[in-house]
């Protein structure tokens, strides 16, 4: 018997609209794959704030609207990446990041890369359950 593949593309205002050819998210097997999310403020299509807290903030409101969106939360991540400009924020980001998420906290990786799109600090995407 064949099986049937279900996919479902998720988008809210509450988050950028996508810059390309890619969803804010997809659900398909109980999961929500978000994609990276970077500090532009959905009402304006401008970046947020010109520090890396401030960015992260952005970031982090912005993952929440995707996954919310998509019938999942913040407390259902398990897994996200951040992709940094400056291995140097870490510290900075890793505050504001962690005081999104309860216990247990998702897994994730941290990257420094050499550039980030509109060139802004960090982004994120992530993983939930739903």
């Amino acid at each position: 018997m064949p099986r049937t593949k279900k996919i479902q593309a998720v988008l809210t205002p509450g988050a950028p609209e996508p810059i390309g050819p890619y969803s804010q998210a997809v659900l398909a097997g109980g999961f929500l794959f978000c994609s990276g999310q970077i500090p532009l403020d959905p009402k304006t299509g401008q970046i947020a704030a010109t520090d890396v807290e401030g960015q992260t903030r952005r970031v982090m409101e912005n993952l929440k609207s995707v996954l919310e969106a998509g019938g999942s939360g913040l407390d259902r991540v398990v897994r996200t990446t951040i992709f940094l400009k400056s291995m140097n924020d870490f510290p900075k980001v890793n505050e504001v990041y962690g005081s999104y998420f309860g216990e247990p906290a998702p897994a994730r990786a941290t990257v420094e890369v050499a550039r980030l799109p509109r060139d802004v600090l960090v982004e994120v995407d992530a993983v939930a359950i739903v």
